[in-house]
């Protein structure tokens, strides 16, 4: 039986790339979509790249909010993201607090490391946008090759760095050979 085609990916961090972080987001009235969101997901999927999400959410292990609340969370958004036209591959979250020394919580790979199991992704066509340094360390751990860093924060060793996801989007709807 020959091996499933690989496929490139876009992985994306939640608090700071899907919505503003305004720290601990859990509920539905404090979840405001980034600007330009949207547009830069149907940019990726159209030119053939998977969607997941890989988040850190230490606020349930530091009972700030409950799994639950994080669950509700997660389907509403995963619904708004489909009625844009965006199908969300899957999405991976850790919900252990740092000093739990986890394997899944980034820079750890493990998270990643569960959607290989289902999915073939081929790492280097694909992508990690992320507003921490923990992303960008995460990309490097599970050799995602190519790295882009939003916000204004010093993230070190990211390949592209904007301000905005606005100024992401543009600079690949300009740059379109840079993705395919």
């Amino acid at each position: 039986m020959p091996l499933e085609e690989t496929q490139k990916a876009l992985f994306l961090d939640r608090d700071g790339v899907i919505n503003v972080d305004h720290g601990y987001v859990s509920t539905i009235e404090e979840f405001t979509f980034m600007e330009g969101i949207f547009p830069l997901l149907r940019f990726f999927h159209a030119q053939g790249y998977l969607l997941f999400i890989v988040t850190n959410q230490s606020g349930i292990g530091r009972g700030y909010y409950r799994l639950d609340d994080f669950k509700k969370l997660t389907t509403w958004m995963i619904e708004e993201l489909e009625k844009e036209g965006i199908s969300i591959t899957s999405m991976q979250h850790c919900h252990h607090a740092p000093e739990e020394k986890c394997t899944c919580r980034k820079p750890a790979t493990g998270m990643i490391d569960t959607i290989l199991l289902t999915h073939n992704i081929d790492l280097k066509h694909s992508w990690m946008i992320g507003d921490k340094q923990s992303d960008i360390d995460l990309a490097l751990n599970a050799h995602i090759a190519h790295t882009v860093a939003i916000g204004t924060n010093t993230i070190e060793n990211s390949e592209y760095h904007f301000d905005t996801i606005l100024e992401c989007k543009a600079f690949f709807e300009e740059n379109q050979d840079t993705i395919v």
